[in-house]
């Protein structure tokens, strides 16, 4: 078995999805970091790989890539706990993974990208942060109200649409979201976060191997920053 190898930065929400999965279903692959803000993703040799230039991106095989978040889920988790099996429950848990790409990731994702990653981000897009509050906030509702009567997004138990939902969810209160009025949210949070095998979005597996006391430190705490 030829061992993954997965193109991601670290602090980006659609990488962390990937790596949160590998984790989960513990499947071992190489990780090469890429610096999306540094361009490392513009450079001919990874737009060779991706056209798209973005990450995060899976090497499955020798020379063959496969892009999108989301698809590299899917990838991952067929055949696995992670993925349903019914016809209506892997529809539904598509369901939430296109929401996740259409309400959630364009507006909380943004608003992380640009006033957590990007030096003076806020100040550049002051006027589309209003937008990505309101339709990041109609999203969160979206979630609560699912949330009420559901312990998961899908078929009733753990799988890729959580974690897909997860990968930005999780840090919208570093990015002007107040997450107070979404206790459902909060508590499902919470519920992904207690899964074995979970792994926060700075975990990194060097970490681990310099020093065997941080897993414990670090490795099941949520991170406020």
């Amino acid at each position: 078995m030829s061992l993954y190898k997965l193109y991601s930065m670290q602090r980006s929400g659609n990488s962390y999805k990937v790596r949160l999965a590998l984790a989960l279903l513990d499947a071992p692959y190489r990780a090469v970091e890429v610096d999306i803000l540094r361009g490392e993703s513009r450079t001919p040799d990874f737009l060779a790989k991706n056209p798209s230039g973005q990450v995060p991106l899976l090497e499955t095989a020798p020379g063959r890539y496969l892009a999108e978040s989301n698809a590299i889920l899917w990838y991952l988790a067929v055949g696995t706990s992670l993925a349903p099996d019914t016809r209506m429950d892997r529809a539904e848990a598509l369901q939430w993974m296109f929401f996740e790409q259409h309400a959630l990731e364009p507006n909380i994702g943004s608003a992380y990208f640009w006033l957590c990653l990007v030096k003076g981000g806020r100040d550049l897009q002051t006027h589309a942060l209003e937008d990505w509050l309101e339709r990041g906030y109609a999203a969160l509702q979206v979630m609560e109200n699912h949330l009420k009567t559901n312990d998961y997004f899908a078929a009733g138990q753990l799988t890729i649409a959580d974690i897909a939902l997860y990968g930005y969810t999780h840090v919208a209160d570093q990015c002007d979201f107040d997450l107070s009025t979404f206790p459902a949210v909060n508590a499902w949070l919470r519920r992904v976060e207690q899964t074995p095998g979970f792994i926060t979005m700075d975990w990194t597996p060097e970490t681990i191997a310099a020093d065997p006391t941080s897993f414990a430190a670090e490795g099941h705490h949520h991170h406020h920053h």
